[in-house]
C-alpha cells in the first residue's frame, strides 16, 4: 500500500511540451573519486553469522550465554552428556562438552543443531565437518547426519577419531547432500564405549567465496563483486560502539585461529524489543583479516571504522577518561601496521602468518561511528594527533553524528571543518520526501576542505526504526534523485553507500536493506539496483547537465546528472523521473563532434510506486535494456513514469581527455 507515503512529487503531472537539457560535453566541473560508489557492512539482520559467514552451525563452541542454545540434546542418563569449563586454560574458548557413550542403540545419545533459522542445504553439494576433539576414554565414534525439515536423513557420514593421547586434535570429515532444503538440521550421534571431548562443532558448505575452507558465502559475496564498489566499510555500524564499551568491537580479538577468537554478543541482540533476538552472538570468523580479504577479492577499498573511546550514546553513554585513552589509540596504530606492515614488524608478521604477505595498503580509516559532542572532539583530537603524526598519508573519517541536521550536526560540522577533517561522515534515515527535497543539499557546500562521506543513507517508506519500511519504487527512485546531486557535487562528496547492506528474511532487526537473503537464495531490492547502476556507470569526471541553465534537481519531477568515463570514452547521463506520466524530452549534446548516433541505456521502472522485488518474483523490478537514436547532436527520449534511467553514449577518444574548468563556486 502507498499510501500516506506517496510525496507530491511522485504525483505531479507535466506538461506535454518537450523540454531541453543541456550536456556540456567538454565543461568539467569535478572529478569522481574512484571510491565514489561504495559499500557499508554491519553484522545487523544475521548480516555475518547465519549470513555471509557461511558457518552452518549455531553456537558450535557453546560460548553463548545459555550454553546448549541451538542444540538440542538427547542422553539417555543424566550426565552423559556435560558442558564443562576449562576456564583460564583457554579463556577465550573455555566451554565444551564431554559425551559418556556405554554401548547405547542408534540416537540414543545424540546433539540435533537447528543452524540460524536452519540451514540452506544443496542436493549433491558437499558439506565439510570438522571437530576439535580430545579422548578421555578411547571406543567413541560420531555419526554426522543432514536432516531436512520433517527430521529425515539426508546425506550422511561417520566420523572415527583417531587414537588420541588425551590432547585436543582436530578431525575432519566430508558429505554430500541427497536433497535440496531451506531448513535443514545437523545430527551427531555416538556410536560405541568411551568418553569424547568436543568443541568447534562445524560445518561448511564447500561452495564457498573462492573455495576457501571456512569462508564466506559465495552468493553473497558475488552480490557485492557485482557491484564494483570503491570501498567497504566494516565492521560498522553500531556494533563498533557496544551498548557499553565491555561490548564494543575490538579487532584483536577477531584475527588467529578462529577457536581463540572470542566470542561477544551481538548489541543488536536486545536493542529491538520489537524484533529480539536473543541467539545473536558474533563469533568472528567473519573477522578483521578476512574483511580485508574480501575488499582485495572485489577490488574494494577497505575503509575500517575503530571505536574512539565512546559506548554508544543512545544507549549507555559510557565514555574512557582521556588519562585512560592510550590502548584504544594503539589499538588505531597497530591496526594500519597489521595491514600494512611487513613481516618484520609485529602485527605485519600477523597478518603474514595469516596467509598474507603482502600489504593490504589501507589508505583510510574511521575514528568512532555516529558520536557526537565536546567529548567526541576531545578524543578525536588525541587520536588525530597519534596517527597523522605516524602515518601522515591515512585518510581520516570523522562523524557527524546521527542526522544530517539540528543542532548537533552544526556544531560538528563546523567544528570538524575547523580541524581541517579529512572525510565527514553524514548520516541520512528519512523519508523519501527528504531525499527529493534534498538533491541539492551539496550544491552550496565549500569547495575546498573537508570532504563529504555519505556514509549512511536509506529512504524510509514508513519512518526511522519502523517495521513496516519497504524497499520498493519509492524508496529507490527518491535515493536516486538524491544521489544525482551527490554526483553533481564530486567535488564535495568523496564517497557514498547505503545501509544497512544485508539482511536474513527470518533473522532481521532493521529494515529497509539492501540485500535479503534466506538460507539459499539472494534477492536483490529496487535500492540495490539503483546504487550498482550508479557504480557500474561511475565515470571520472562531471560535465553540466541542465534544463533552463540550471541543474536539473526537481524541476518538473526531474533529477540528472552527467559524468564523462575517461577509460571508455563514454558520457554517462542519469535520468530520475518520479512523476506518474512519461516525459518526452531532448537531451541537446553541446561540444560532441559529429558521428554519434546512438545511446545505450539501462531503465528502472514500474507503474506501481510500491512494487518491490520478493523470494517469489527477484527481478519484479529490475534494469532493462534499450536504445535511443541521436540525430543533429540531440537525443529525444521518452522517460518512462517513475523510472531511473542511465544513458551511455560512445564518444571521440578525445573528447574524454580534457582539462578541469575553472571553478570558483563556494
Amino acid at each position: 500500500m502507498v499510501g500516506a507515503v506517496v510525496a507530491s512529487a511522485f504525483c505531479l503531472q507535466v506538461a506535454a511540451q518537450p523540454k531541453t537539457m543541456v550536456v556540456k560535453v567538454n565543461e568539467v566541473k569535478a572529478t569522481v573519486q574512484p571510491t565514489m560508489w561504495g559499500v557499508f557492512f554491519e553484522d545487523i539482520n544475521m548480516g555475518a553469522d547465519g549470513g555471509i559467514y557461511a558457518e552452518l552451525v549455531k553456537n558450535r563452541s557453546f560460548e553463548f550465554f545459555k550454553p546448549l542454545m541451538g542444540w538440542t540434546v538427547k542422553q539417555p542418563a543424566e550426565g552423559d552428556v556435560l558442558v564443562l569449563n576449562r576456564g583460564e586454560e583457554s579463556s577465550t574458548n573455555p566451554r565444551f562438552i564431554r559425551l559418556t557413550a556405554r554401548n547405547l542403540q542408534k540416537d540414543d545419545l545424540s546433539l540435533l543443531n537447528e543452524g540460524f533459522r536452519g540451514m540452506g542445504i544443496k542436493q549433491n553439494l558437499r558439506y565439510d565437518f570438522s571437530v576439535l576433539y580430545r579422548q578421555q576414554t578411547p571406543g567413541v565414534k560420531l555419526h554426522i547426519a543432514l536432516l531436512n525439515a520433517a527430521g529425515n536423513v539426508i546425506g550422511e557420514t561417520v566420523f572415527t577419531p583417531e587414537s588420541g593421547d588425551n590432547s585436543w586434535n582436530k578431525g575432519a570429515v566430508s558429505l554430500t547432500a541427497t536433497a535440496t532444503e531451506p531448513k535443514g538440521k545437523l545430527k551427531i550421534w555416538a556410536e560405541g564405549a568411551g568418553v569424547i571431548d568436543l568443541d568447534m562443532i562445524s560445518l561448511f558448505p564447500s561452495d564457498t567465496w573462492k573455495g576457501r575452507p571456512g569462508g564466506l558465502r559465495a552468493d553473497m559475496v558475488q552480490a557485492l563483486a557485482d557491484m564494483k564498489p570503491g570501498f567497504l566499510r566494516f565492521p560498522g555500524g553500531c556494533i563498533v560502539e557496544g551498548f557499553d564499551l565491555s561490548q564494543r568491537y575490538q579487532w584483536k580479538k577477531t584475527i588467529g585461529p578462529v577457536e581463540n577468537r572470542q566470542l561477544l554478543i551481538n548489541r543488536w541482540n536486545f536493542e529491538f524489543a520489537h524484533r529480539p533476538a536473543p541467539d545473536y552472538f558474533q563469533t568472528f570468523g567473519l573477522g578483521f583479516f578476512e574483511y580485508f580479504q574480501l575488499c582485495e577479492d572485489i577490488g574494494a577499498e577497505p575503509l575500517p571504522i575503530l571505536n574512539c573511546g565512546m559506548a554508544c550514546q543512545f544507549n549507555s553513554a559510557e565514555v574512557v577518561p582521556l588519562s585512560e585513552l592510550g590502548p584504544y589509540v594503539q589499538d588505531a596504530l597497530d591496526l594500519v601496521e597489521f595491514a600494512n606492515g611487513d613481516a618484520s614488524t609485529k602485527w605485519g608478521k600477523v597478518r603474514a602468518d595469516m596467509g598474507h604477505a603482502a600489504p593490504f595498503n589501507l589508505k583510510m580509516m574511521g575514528i568512532g561511528n555516529e558520536n557526537w559532542g565536546p567529548q567526541y572532539l576531545e578524543r578525536l583530537a588525541i587520536f588525530t594527533k597519534a596517527l597523522k603524526e605516524k602515518y601522515p598519508a591515512i585518510q581520516l573519517v570523522n562523524s557527524a553524528g546521527t542526522d544530517p541536521s539540528g543542532e548537533r550536526f552544526d556544531y560538528l560540522n563546523a567544528a570538524l571543518r575547523k580541524n581541517g577533517a579529512d572525510l565527514i561522515d553524514e548520516h541520512y534515515y528519512r523519508r523519501p520526501e527528504w531525499f527529493l527535497q534534498n538533491a541539492g543539499r551539496y550544491d552550496n557546500y565549500p569547495r575546498n576542505g573537508s570532504k563529504v562521506f555519505a556514509g549512511e543513507y536509506a529512504a524510509q517508506s514508513d519512518k526511522t526504526v519502523s517495521v513496516f519500511n519497504r524497499n520498493n519504487l519509492i524508496t529507490a527512485l527518491s535515493e536516486a534523485a538524491f544521489m544525482t546531486g551527490l554526483e553533481r557535487n564530486a567535488d564535495v562528496v568523496a564517497m557514498a553507500s547505503y545501509a544497512p547492506l544485508f539482511a536474513h528474511a527470518d533473522g532481521w532487526q532493521w529494515t529497509p536493506d539492501l540485500i535479503w537473503v534466506d538460507n539459499l537464495k539472494v534477492v536483490p531490492t529496487t535500492d540495490y539496483h539503483v546504487q550498482k547502476l550508479f557504480s557500474l556507470n561511475k565515470g571520472t569526471k562531471v560535465v553540466p547537465i541542465t534544463l533552463g541553465k540550471q541543474a536539473v534537481a526537481g524541476q518538473d519531477s526531474l533529477y540528472a546528472s552527467a559524468v564523462i568515463d575517461e577509460k571508455t570514452s563514454d558520457l554517462i547521463i542519469k535520468l530520475v523521473n518520479v512523476a506518474g506520466t512519461p516525459q518526452t524530452n531532448v537531451i541537446a549534446l553541446d561540444g560532441v563532434k559529429a558521428g554519434v548516433s546512438e545511446a545505450k541505456a539501462q531503465v528502472l521502472q514500474s507503474s506501481q510506486l510500491d512494487a518491490m522485488n520478493s523470494f517469489d518474483n527477484p527481478e519484479k523490478v529490475a534494469p532493462k535494456a534499450a536504445t535511443f537514436a541521436i540525430k543533429n547532436k540531440k537525443l529525444t527520449l521518452e522517460l518512462a513514469p517513475y523510472s531511473f534511467s542511465v544513458l551511455r553514449i560512445k564518444l571521440a577518444p578525445e573528447q574524454t581527455t580534457m582539462k578541469k574548468a575553472i571553478n570558483n563556486k563556494g
